[in-house]
C-alpha cells in the first residue's frame, strides 16, 4: 500500500511498500506506526537538517522519546520517506541545525 503525504514544504512525500518492509525489518519498534510515521512528515514537532539533503521531521511520541522520520524532497512535486525510527538519545538532535519548528 503506497502512501503520500505533504511536506512542511508542501512537497508530496511517498512511502511505497518496499521500503515500509525495509523500515520495519531493521527498526521493529515501529511496526505499528505507520500512520504515526505519516503523520509526523505533516505535522512534526521540529524539522532538522540531515548530514546531506535529507529532512529530519521529529515527533514526540512518549515522554523522553522520539520518533525520527528521515526523508528526501527530490523535486518541488516529488519526495520519499528512507527511514524511520525512536530513539531517547535527544542530546544528538539538539545539535542539528532546526530548519522548521512549530
Amino acid at each position: 500500500m503506497k502512501s503520500t503525504v505533504l511536506s512542511k514544504n508542501k512537497v508530496p512525500i511517498r512511502l511505497e511498500d518496499e521500503r515500509w518492509l525495509h523500515i520495519v525489518d531493521s527498526h521493529d519498534e515501529v511496526a505499528e506506526m505507520r500512520e504515526i510515521i505519516l503523520s509526523a512528515i505533516e505535522v512534526p514537532d521540529y524539522l532538522v537538517a540531515g548530514w546531506k539533503d535529507e529532512i529530519l521531521a521529529i515527533k514526540q511520541i512518549a515522554p523522553g522519546k522520539m520518533l525520527v522520520v528521515v526523508y528526501k524532497e527530490n523535486a518541488p512535486d516529488q519526495g520519499f520517506i528512507i527511514t524511520a525510527y525512536t530513539t531517547r538519545r535527544l542530546s544528538w538532535l539538539s545539535k542539528r541545525r532546526r530548519i522548521w519548528e512549530k
